[in-house]
């Protein structure tokens, strides 16, 4: 975490002086957007990492080993695949959750299945889909991918089961 964080520190800081060089008060416009954006994620992100820390908690390890971990096989895969399909918000909720599940013994090819299912899948989204897109555009897109998550975590599972996370 600590070489990520440098650079988003350094491009941050580089954009807010060009920002400030611009002169124009624009560093102290994406002060404030970013202010706000801050209040607005915080509070999701809190309960996203409570959730992530509770499962490590609550549920057993061997719960967890025998629905998604190496021992659950394809079902697990499956498993990972549906709970990535109906896990609403974005990116802050589903990894703190992947993360938590991973250090309870959760295997690799599930956590892969599961943010695979998140991205392709989202049952959450597909209201404003259907909306905007149409039952019919969305229903091929939905049988064009419903495999992706599984096959993925297969392949993880196949090839980088032996890897430390």
């Amino acid at each position: 975490m600590l070489i990520p964080t440098i650079i988003m520190g350094v491009l941050a800081i580089a954009l807010l002086y060009i920002g400030y060089q611009k002169g124009g008060g624009e560093h102290l416009v994406g002060l404030k957007s970013a202010g706000n954006l801050l209040l607005q994620i915080t509070p999701l992100l809190i309960f996203a990492f409570i959730v992530a820390g509770m499962i490590q908690i609550l549920i057993p390890h061997e719960i967890i080993g025998r629905w998604v971990g190496a021992e659950s096989g394809f079902r697990g895969l499956l498993i990972g695949s549906a709970i990535g399909g109906l896990m609403p918000g974005g990116p802050m909720t589903s990894l703190p959750v992947a993360a938590g599940l991973l250090r309870t013994g959760a295997s690799i090819g599930t956590m892969v299945a599961l943010l695979t299912g998140w991205s392709l899948l989202a049952v959450s989204r597909l209201p404003m889909e259907i909306g905007l897109l149409g039952w019919k555009f969305t229903l091929i897109r939905l049988a064009c991918v419903f495999f992706f998550a599984p096959i993925a975590g297969l392949i993880a599972n196949t090839f980088f089961a032996k890897v430390e996370v």
